[in-house]
């Protein structure tokens, strides 16, 4: 089965990607993964690379592409990344939601800094992430229609999401 997980920023996709993966026994597969396997074989750090990659498109239709391909090769896959629904043939498309102040209060918990900090990183980088995404890709990050399941993480424990999209995928194996 091919999943794909979505979420803004400190949605929780990638705990509930990493639990799932575990749970069900099959390879995750991050966009930052990805996006770090770039920049080592451009010889860069993430930061360099990062700042490479604002300019540049062609970074971010790359992840997609390699994205998409990697998941063709494989039977079972879970996809993580904000644009994975999009360009993944999947069996099941998620996206996560939480409140900027939950999102906030957990991205500061791993990265030590403001909450002030963070929830105005979080504003421009939505920003800018959902402008990016409709010039380069014409998608609308807003629209949850490409969907099957929307997820509140705030409303679950880890565990609970996990359970959740289980029961879920037990659904879709019946009926395939």
């Amino acid at each position: 089965m091919i999943i794909t997980i979505g979420g803004l920023a400190g949605s929780g996709t990638t705990t509930a990607a990493t639990i799932l993966s575990e749970k069900l026994h099959i390879p995750y597969l991050s966009a930052g993964e990805i996006f770090r396997q770039m920049a080592h074989e451009r010889g860069m750090d993430i930061l360099e690379f990062g700042k490479f990659a604002e300019g540049n498109d062609e970074i971010d239709l790359e992840i997609d592409r390699r994205q998409a391909q990697l998941a063709k090769e494989k039977k079972d896959l879970i996809v993580e990344g904000r644009l994975s629904a999009y360009f993944v043939e999947a069996d099941l498309k998620i996206w996560f939601v939480a409140p900027i102040d939950i999102r906030t209060k957990r991205i500061c918990m791993r990265e030590d800094k403001t909450i002030e900090t963070v929830k105005k990183e979080i504003i421009t980088r939505g920003k800018s992430e959902a402008t990016r995404y409709h010039e380069i890709h014409g998608i609308d990050i807003g629209n949850m229609e490409v969907y099957d399941l929307v997820i509140n993480s705030h409303s679950f424990q880890p565990e609970g999401i996990a359970e959740i999209i289980l029961k879920v995928t037990e659904v879709i194996s019946c009926q395939q």
